[in-house]
């Protein structure tokens, strides 16, 4: 059976994407009906939105033919998922308020079905008190909120803000679609989780990257780590129903389809992430955490003086963020973390399990040449370490390590709940 969207169209710049949007869609054979808000009409029109979705457009609450036809009600229930994109900041509060002043508003307090809002926005207005209220509270009301991406502003400033790649979009929402229905929950009945799903209604936090740590303003103390383990870790964590938190280092790669993502710098930064982030079910440190910070980071570049020493470098330890959670009050029901060794792997590994406080370390070898399978690549080997021994798997590309450990942290989890 063709699954069916209701897109609302809102009035913001990045509004003409939409039409690439419902190229996609219907690409992927979902069939798709629009509304367009009043200034949304200002950006896109009718007709253009019409000739794309083959159906007619809707923005008037008080059209009489089309309210005795087919109806506000009737509308918002149609569809299988009502997709609201771009969603400014305005339309997010109405939203999160319950207003239902306008036809598109109207649809979305009357639906009975899975909602998705894709912001987009000014980066001054997506970090703003009340728009981080707003986001926090249609998240709690079982919106789908998909995180905005960074870059330069139509307005010329640089930040988070603007709207996901219509690529990124149409793959999440042909996910949320690939989902069973949930049940009324007007009926009283419980949410249904099927095995395809084995994660919905559970928080997964993920870190991934390195961390970078300021020496003076131009040279910083690193590692190699890409980020790509950590992030198809929180893409596998979401395809399996989870709402994930990814805290992610300075790395460039796109955020997964239905992850949040928090962007850091520092060991410091994500560690307060982390805390900010939490209670979460399960806690999947995959983050290579610098061990060490300069003491003191330069204001100035540091400069040679001419006697071929080098600069005085102190060194202080950063936090232990693995550990941290380990005795934390909200320590996450199942807590894992990575270890990159280069020399005993699974000695070193349990010893670093009683140490943190973790539940597994999945620990890999990371001894070879930059751009080698582990740092930098595409592929791993790992051994989970946990007190019942140690589990080693076969060198796999990196996202089938991603969905076999996310099945892992399924099974225990579910059986956790029995």
């Amino acid at each position: 059976m063709t699954k069916r969207i209701l897109l609302i169209v809102s009035g913001g710049i990045a509004a003409y994407k939409s039409l690439e949007l419902v190229r996609l869609l219907r690409k992927r054979g979902i069939a798709v009906r629009a509304v367009l808000t009043e200034s949304a009409q200002k950006f896109v029109t009718p007709l253009s939105l019409g000739v794309l979705t083959e159906d007619h457009v809707y923005g008037d609450m008080f059209d009489l033919k089309e309210e005795r036809e087919i109806g506000h009600i009737q509308l918002s229930r149609q569809a299988d998922l009502v997709v609201v994109a771009p969603a400014t900041a305005n339309i997010l509060a109405r939203m999160a308020g319950g207003i239902a002043d306008d036809l598109a508003t109207t649809l979305l307090l009357a639906t009975d079905k899975p909602v998705l809002a894709v912001p987009a926005m000014n980066v001054r207005m997506w970090h703003h008190a009340a728009t981080r209220r707003n986001v926090a509270q249609l998240k709690a009301d079982g919106v789908h909120v998909m995180e905005p991406d960074n870059g330069e502003m139509a307005c010329g400033e640089f930040g988070k803000g603007r709207l996901p790649d219509p690529e990124a979009i149409a793959a999440e929402v042909a996910r949320l679609l690939a989902r069973p229905p949930a049940a009324d929950p007007l009926a009283g009945q419980p949410d249904f989780e099927a095995a395809d799903a084995p994660l919905a209604g559970r928080h997964v936090l993920v870190t991934a990257g390195p961390t970078h740590e300021p020496i003076d303003p131009v040279r910083y103390i690193a590692n190699r780590s890409s980020g790509k383990q950590g992030f198809a870790i929180a893409a596998a964590a979401a395809r399996a129903g989870a709402r994930v938190t990814l805290v992610a280092g300075p790395v460039h790669l796109p955020t997964p389809p239905g992850v949040t993502r928090v962007d850091v710098e520092t060991a410091r930064e994500m560690l307060a992430a982390v805390e900010q982030a939490l209670p979460a079910d399960a806690a999947i440190m995959v983050a290579a955490v610098a061990d060490w910070r300069a003491a003191d980071a330069a204001d100035q570049k540091l400069k040679k003086d001419g006697s071929g020493k080098p600069a005085p470098l102190a060194l202080v330890e950063n936090p232990d963020i693995l550990a941290t959670l380990g005795r934390h009050a909200k320590r996450p029901g199942l807590l894992v973390g990575f270890a990159a060794e280069t020399q005993k792997i699974a000695e070193h590994a349990r010893a670093k399990l009683a140490r943190k406080g973790a539940d597994w370390i999945v620990a890999n070898d990371v001894s070879g040449p930059p751009g080698s399978s582990v740092m930098g690549g595409d592929s791993n080997s790992v051994h989970i370490v946990s007190k019942d021994g140690v589990e080693s798997w076969d060198h796999l590309p990196k996202d089938a390590v991603a969905t076999r450990l996310i099945e892992k942290v399924a099974h225990v989890l579910s059986a956790s709940a029995h």
